[in-house]
Order: structure tokens, then sequence, then C-alpha cells
């Protein structure tokens, strides 16, 4: 499911799947201080990340708000929908 990594940030991964409006999301444990001057690891970070990630995308879910969550797909990984980001 998961194809070619097409965006890395600090927290996350974002991968294109077999679904061309469907991403898989990585939740990585890397931690950065000090506008990235300290980098480290925080061992399980992604899976707490991903966890409260999905607590909250259900709730908002469930009532009526509009989220890009589909699914948790394991400990460090979420389904989402393909989105036009609005800088603000």
């Amino acid at each position: 499911m998961k194809n070619n990594l097409i965006y890395e940030g600090k927290a996350k991964k974002i991968y294109s799947t077999d679904k061309e409006d469907v991403y898989l999301q990585e939740f990585k444990d890397d931690a950065t201080a000090f506008n990235g001057l300290k980098k480290d690891r925080i061992s399980h970070k992604g899976e707490i990340n991903n966890f409260i990630s999905t607590v909250i995308f259900k709730y908002l879910k469930e009532n009526s708000i509009p989220v890009h969550f589909i699914e948790k797909i394991s400990d460090t990984e979420m389904l989402v929908s393909k989105v036009n980001i609005i800088k603000v």
C-alpha cells in the first residue's frame, strides 16, 4: 500500500498509495529543538502522536466536522485523504 515518499517533515512522512486521492501518513520518533539545531529520537513518539491524532480526528468526524482522516492502520500510520492546503 505504501508507495513513493512525497513529503518528509520534522514529525511525519507522507507516502502515495495505490489510490490517487489517498495518502499514507507515518508519524516519526524524531524530535528537534532550537530551529533544528538540536536533534534526537524519542522512543514511541510516533505511536503517541498517531494515537492522539486519531482520537481528535474521530471526535471531530463524529461531530460533523470534515477531516482528512480515513483510518488508523498501524501504531504509527494512518490513511488520509488528499487535500489542498490553504496557506493563511
